[in-house]
């Protein structure tokens, strides 16, 4: 059996799809959702799905072995970013070298980097007039957005689009190819 533990920051729709696409998985499981908002809709999620969930602090992520502790407790094979937006400590990336995987909103190289998630995005998109956009799954490493891309999906921008309307077609395209994706890397298949 497979495990996946899941870093989500805020209300999980993402983290929701995955648990709802391996829940009747005889292979992977979801052991663990992480959260560093004790607020988080995610962890409600989690509960609904019964898989056990964990709240910290910057000062346990970074400052300390905890997190790799818990992880290695559960004997997680895949770490799965959706929705997390802290920078991913060393310790961490160098215990699950290209075992750490995150989605982001848009066709990366462009758009990525710190500071840029959710809305802030899907607005340079518009502004730059891209005729495109899309997700891209890739590996996490020491900076943001840099690792390497697993894959990606493409959508059109239209002239008529706003942030919002625009964040509804990637976030259909998060939650058809994330898991599949998560799915194929754990498999070999990818």
């Amino acid at each position: 059996m497979k495990t996946i533990a899941i870093f989500a920051s805020g209300n999980g729709t993402n983290a929701q799809r995955i648990m709802e696409y391996f829940s009747r998985s005889s292979q992977i499981k979801i052991s663990l959702i992480l959260s560093n908002k004790n607020d988080a809709y995610v962890l409600e999620r989690a509960k609904n799905f019964k898989v056990e969930s964990y709240v910290f602090d910057k000062s346990a992520f970074y400052e300390t072995n905890k997190i790799i502790d818990i992880l290695s407790d559960h004997n997680i094979d895949l770490i799965v970013l959706a929705g997390f937006l802290w920078l991913i400590p060393i310790s961490l990336i160098n215990k699950y070298k290209d075992k750490i995987i995150n989605i982001h909103p848009a066709l990366l190289p462009k758009y990525g980097g710190k500071g840029m998630y959710g809305m802030r995005v899907h607005q340079a998109v518009l502004e730059a007039k891209e005729k495109e956009s899309g997700i891209s799954i890739h590996y996490v490493n020491e900076f943001y957005d840099d690792g390497k891309i697993v894959f990606q999906s493409k959508c059109k921008v239209y002239p008529s689009d706003s942030q919002e309307t625009l964040a509804e077609r990637i976030h259909k395209l998060e939650h058809k190819h994330f898991a599949p994706v998560i799915e194929k890397l754990l498999m070999g298949k990818l």
